[in-house]
């Protein structure tokens, strides 16, 4: 069977959702899938970027990677987002690039993307489920498939229990709050599930 072409799509502003895309990235690899990881193109200024130091040492540590494009979702079989929670919904950085996919909807080239979705936020009850059901919502008018971690594995109880997407609470700096290889553990069970599904569809 061919590789499942897995496109691992983040914004981070400290390093939160940057960690959980390489957990991602590294589950789906095991799974012998073929992966890009992906961020959004910043849109916040350089002052307030500044401003905080946790965000300008992140950007600067990850400067070397590569814009999400059209390109990347054409390509993929599965897609992984992970993104913070602004005000309960999705970034500002990854809206736009969502609201760009106009094109590639309108020739039916999201349609059947196996997708799943993780976030982040300040505290427990900070908006992750709506952040991720927000997400969610442009997806099924691609016509995608998602795939969320639901209760199919122990470790989503261990990781908090967010059946719709892995999510954690983290710190002003981007500290995870919860345990890290709780929140390893639940991302890896969630990418190597839509890798999964991804084979059945595509095979």
């Amino acid at each position: 069977m061919a590789k499942i072409k897995t496109a691992v799509i983040y914004y981070s502003s400290t390093g939160t959702n940057y960690q959980m895309a390489q957990w991602a990235a590294e589950s789906a690899e095991k799974e012998d899938a073929e992966v890009r990881i992906r961020k959004a193109a910043e849109l916040a200024p350089q002052s307030a970027i500044s401003a905080n130091p946790a965000w300008e040492k992140h950007q600067k540590a990850t400067r070397d990677i590569k814009e999400v494009s059209l390109d990347d979702l054409e390509w993929a079989d599965a897609i992984i987002f992970s993104v913070p929670t602004r005000y309960g919904n999705v970034p500002a950085q990854m809206k736009q690039f969502l609201d760009s996919t106009g094109p590639l909807w309108q020739k039916g080239k999201l349609t059947n993307k196996v997708v799943t979705a993780m976030t982040s936020a300040i505290n427990p009850h900070g908006g992750q489920e709506s952040t991720l059901l927000s997400l969610y919502t442009t997806m099924y008018h691609w016509g995608a498939i998602v795939v969320a971690p639901g209760y199919t594995d122990e470790v989503t109880y261990a990781a908090g229990g967010n059946p719709y997407g892995t999510s954690v609470s983290v710190d002003m700096e981007g500290n995870m709050k919860q345990d890290k290889e709780s929140i390893r553990k639940a991302v890896a069970h969630q990418a190597k599930r839509v890798v999964t599904v991804a084979g059945w569809v595509v095979g």
